[in-house]
């Protein structure tokens, strides 16, 4: 079985690891949580970096940091993981959705402006599997409307648009660091911000909002999303290592693209955009209707020759549970449907080799006869 992701962990990562357990300091208050927020950060180009549990702990951190709540409205892509919405709705707030451009797969950003109401607050721009969304329309639009940017660049890392690192955008950004990511703490993620005041209320918010003075005095409720010590470590060792990875994914990317790109009916991730050139987090397929096949179709195949794969993200306008709630009645996004009915993933980890990307495109091949 060539498996979906599978991370290269064969640099400083036993080293750091072993000194967290020498020493002792294997929670949230070990020296490197500091180093890794302070060497991300710096990468990225911010002046803060909260490093947090997961992807979905920066989220929500990020929403509630910018005071998103009852009445407002926030804009964001139909077509993106379930973390991003989740606590705008406990929030309160009201989530507007957006479609997909269909070359790029992310929010179509010719779209937004329709979107912005008197209760629009913010924008959540989803850069999504390789390629940036092309920021620099929506931050002028944010500029326009005096709304918050909040970028998720989960699948960003050491990605640039226009020679600027995705993640130094808008008001406050986030990062995940699941094993599945250039970067991977096992689990983990981070928020970033230039705003000093912001920084101190995530920093506040990932620790149950205790105080300095009053420690199990409350005035705020907040989370335990602290990443720990011996996460840091990991994310340390891995950060020394981006460029490198970087570069691994792009030869990948275009490794697939040569091997699968005379198929018809078969798209395939655009190589480069006018602003970015593609960092491939995943190598993505999306099956014309002239396939026979549908995504789980192909998955399902796939696996019986031993590929592992994983499906696209599933709309917000489709996602059962938010149905359930009544949102999104009547809505439609065709291009969010396309890529979730016609897309998935072939195995695109740090450690895929030349023979085994052989193998899966002539699985790929074979399937689509």
């Amino acid at each position: 079985m060539i498996p979906v992701n599978e991370p290269l962990l064969n640099g400083n990562e036993k080293k750091y690891l072993a000194e967290c357990i020498d020493s002792g300091w294997i929670s949230s208050e070990g020296p490197f949580v500091k180093k890794f927020e302070s060497s991300f950060a710096q990468r990225v180009g911010r002046r803060h970096g909260i490093a947090v549990s997961n992807g979905t702990a920066a989220l929500d951190i990020a929403v509630e940091s910018l005071g998103i709540g009852a009445g407002d409205e926030v804009i964001m892509p139909a077509f993106t993981i379930i973390s991003c919405i989740g606590q705008i709705i406990r929030s309160g707030a009201k989530p507007v959705l957006v479609d997909s451009d269909a070359g790029t797969w992310n929010m179509d950003i010719n779209q937004i402006e329709a979107a912005i109401t008197s209760k629009t607050k913010a924008i959540m721009v989803v850069h999504i599997f390789g390629l940036p969304v092309d920021i620099d329309p929506v931050l002028q639009l944010a500029e326009k409307y005096n709304l918050k940017i909040i970028e998720d660049a989960s699948q960003m890392h050491g990605q640039l648009y226009k020679g600027k690192p995705c993640g130094s955008f808008g008001d406050i950004s986030t990062f995940s660091f699941y094993p599945n990511k250039h970067i991977t703490t096992g689990e983990g993620g981070m928020v970033l911000t230039d705003d000093d005041l912001l920084a101190e209320t995530c920093q506040s918010l990932r620790n149950l909002c205790f105080q300095p003075d009053k420690r199990f005095v409350h005035e705020r409720l907040g989370w335990n999303y602290r990443m720990t010590n011996l996460q840091a470590a990991l994310g340390s060792a891995q950060l020394e290592r981006l460029d490198e990875f970087v570069r691994i994914k792009r030869n990948m990317g275009k490794r697939y693209s040569e091997l699968l790109n005379h198929i018809d009916g078969l798209q395939l991730p655009l190589a480069k955009t006018d602003y970015a050139d593609n960092i491939y987090w995943v190598y993505g397929l999306v099956l014309g209707k002239n396939s026979g096949l549908d995504a789980l179709q192909a998955m399902k195949r796939l696996g019986e020759k031993g590929i592992g794969c994983r499906p696209f993200f599933c709309p917000m306008h489709q996602q059962p549970i938010l149905k359930k709630m009544g949102l999104f009645k009547g809505e439609s996004y065709p291009e969010a449907e396309r890529l979730y009915k016609q897309g998935f993933y072939i195995p695109s980890g740090m450690a895929l080799t030349e023979e085994q990307m052989i193998q899966v495109s002539n699985a790929v091949k074979d399937i689509l006869k």
